[in-house]
């Protein structure tokens, strides 16, 4: 294994870690928090990864057709 992968696995081991004992302290925070990050999260998804290509091409091969009638 590589010397940069085991820095990797142990900083992301570390953070796991980390990530567990906040959680547990402070649940019932990170649980009322939750409603918003759903809602956060449809922005979000359509911000950074847009909508399917398929159905963009579809889309476009309609109006192509449409426009020679």
């Amino acid at each position: 294994m590589k010397w940069e992968r085991k820095w990797t696995l142990l900083a992301v081991s570390f953070g796991v870690i980390v990530a567990f004992f906040i959680l547990r302290e402070h649940w019932a925070h990170a649980l009322g928090l939750a409603p918003y990050l759903l809602l956060l999260a449809c922005p979000l998804m359509h911000l950074f990864h847009g909508h399917d290509g398929r159905h963009a091409g579809q889309h476009q091969r309609r109006a192509s057709t449409d426009d020679i009638s």
